[in-house]
């Protein structure tokens, strides 16, 4: 009998631990990393677009500074907003005082599903900026090669580093830099690429600073994550 007890318990240990490994493989871990700027490979997988290329004259950087005393390198984002158009520009714009930084597309996708937040270690200047989502497109017509862009606003504070955390549900849709006017739904798991911007308009938290001139934001990752 005791022999039998022995083979039992042994049986119900083995289950356990089997059921325990699916289920952590059902469930992703609570953070994913997406983006790290530790290194100029890391900054290879960006590039930088600004209204210089419609006949503004804005301009950005993307470089990587030392941390120091050991500390991991991190990306700057850095630049200046003008809202001046270059004279016998041929290009008409609504609006100048734009820089941006966008990822190169992801050799497939990136799966979020199972994540509710992207979260962004960012040390500021006290400006708003703009995280944007690209997905695989099938909000707009078929057949058409540029993506769902799905955007927020991320404060990112003057002088401490921060850690900011935006809900996925608080990503709007957007054409062109316009919110669209209609009820969407974000497919978290066909995601193409993201980007990182700045305009001189500001954004929608009180306080931040808005208008022309300098910007910069350090940035050390860009994380997927759930919240508890």
């Amino acid at each position: 009998m005791s022999r039998f007890r022995s083979l039992f318990q042994a049986t119900v240990n083995v289950t356990k631990k089997a059921l325990t490994w699916e289920l952590e493989e059902m469930v992703p871990p609570v953070e994913k990393c997406i983006f790290k700027f530790n290194s100029k490979e890391d900054l290879k997988t960006w590039h930088l677009y600004s209204d210089s290329e419609y006949g503004g004259l804005s301009s950005a950087s993307l470089e990587i500074k030392d941390g120091g005393n050991g500390s991991d390198c991190t990306g700057v984002f850095s630049g200046n907003l003008s809202a001046d158009m270059s004279q016998g520009s041929k290009l008409n714009i609504n609006r100048s005082g734009f820089c941006g930084m966008r990822s190169k597309k992801f050799d497939g996708f990136v799966d979020l599903d199972g994540y509710d937040s992207i979260a962004l270690r960012l040390k500021g200047d006290g400006r708003c900026y703009i995280s944007t989502i690209y997905t695989e497109n099938w909000v707009n017509s078929p057949g058409q090669s540029e993506d769902n862009s799905w955007q927020a606003f991320v404060f990112a504070p003057k002088g401490n580093w921060y850690t900011s955390k935006v809900p996925l549900s608080r990503y709007l849709p957007t054409w062109r830099g316009n919110v669209i006017d209609a009820e969407m739904e974000m497919n978290p798991g066909r995601v193409v690429g993201m980007s990182l911007s700045v305009n001189s308009q500001g954004g929608s938290f009180i306080g931040a600073k808005s208008g022309a001139g300098d910007f910069r934001v350090e940035i050390d990752w860009i994380k997927a994550v759930r919240m508890p």
